[in-house]
């Protein structure tokens, strides 16, 4: 057999697994779907009776391929994060509006999620639209099977983590908002600011000349080497948190949300993907050998003297 022909067998194996990673990320999403979508409204779309929790991971998922496919052919990641950041919103207001008899829970979960949702997105496309591309996406896009399994995931990503405010609103047993909420809402407040912040932080040093080729080591960026994902998870702990009391029966499945964003960002594509870059750009650097040793991963700590 030459070399020419054991890549070509092994080609259909390859893309045989990320087929599997893909099934089982719809059957993921599938479970939890039944799950949230327990004591919750429904609705009727083309003559099928359907639970709107259920409708939002179809439509999470519709709205990914439906993205992809122009994306492929186009072989551009622009509207990656902007796909995420839409289908975030489009699932959380379509929750809102076919779940009757809304309450004030639900209208500040919704509004919650959509102002993360947005700012993220906006922050994520015009930062790529800057840059021209981005990376991550060099060797995934010109493979159709890899690059559909990369918006998969990002449906997965979107349905499992807006799951704990999804099943809120769309329970049809309402329960006023209370001390549990207000503590939520302060996590969530926490969170988004902290996650902004350092956000602004790191553009404004990237986008100072004398900083090129540097990493950055000030603002909150001296209290934890990701501010930002500590933010992120904060402020999804805090959803969690504000929709808890909402919750009842299989339901609480949905509390998987926090769980899974900080699976995410501590263990998948956040900080492991991070650390590795910052190594292997910095990591003969005596200074960034003394910032590693001395600043907290993610949990935020006060700089030491």
């Amino acid at each position: 057999m030459t070399e020419s022909d054991s890549k070509k067998t092994n080609r259909p194996a390859s893309n045989g697994k990320l087929l599997l990673f893909i099934l089982i990320a719809v059957v993921f999403a599938t479970l939890i779907a039944m799950a949230g979508s327990q004591n919750g409204a429904r609705t009727d779309v083309a003559g099928i009776d359907i639970p709107v929790f259920a409708l939002c991971a179809i439509i999470a998922f519709g709205l990914n391929w439906l993205i992809f496919l122009p994306s492929y052919l186009a072989q551009t990641e622009h509207y990656f994060d902007l796909t995420g950041s839409l289908t975030f919103v489009t699932v959380i207001l379509t929750a809102l509006a076919l779940s009757p008899e809304q309450d004030w829970r639900a209208a500040v979960l919704a509004v919650l999620v959509c102002i993360w949702a947005t700012r993220l997105g906006g922050f994520l496309f015009l930062r790529v639209r800057k840059d021209g591309s981005d990376g991550r996406f060099d060797t995934i896009k010109p493979h159709f099977v890899r690059f559909l399994l990369t918006w998969t995931l990002q449906a997965v990503w979107v349905f499992v983590s807006s799951a704990a405010a999804l099943a809120a609103i769309t329970n049809t047993n309402r329960v006023e908002l209370d001390t549990v909420a207000i503590i939520g809402l302060v996590m969530w407040l926490a969170g988004f600011t902290i996650e902004v912040i350092a956000d602004a932080q790191k553009r404004a040093f990237r986008a100072n000349p004398a900083n090129k080729g540097r990493f950055i080591s000030s603002g909150l960026w001296t209290w934890t080497r990701h501010p930002n994902y500590f933010g992120e998870i904060l402020l999804w702990i805090g959803i969690a948190v504000i929709a808890l009391p909402a919750l009842s029966g299989w339901q609480f499945v949905a509390l998987i949300s926090p769980l899974f964003i900080i699976l995410l960002i501590t263990r998948i594509s956040g900080v492991p993907m991070l650390e590795a870059r910052a190594e292997k750009r910095w990591g003969d650097d005596p200074a960034y050998q003394t910032y590693k040793r001395k600043t907290p991963r993610l949990i935020p700590r006060p700089p030491a003297g």
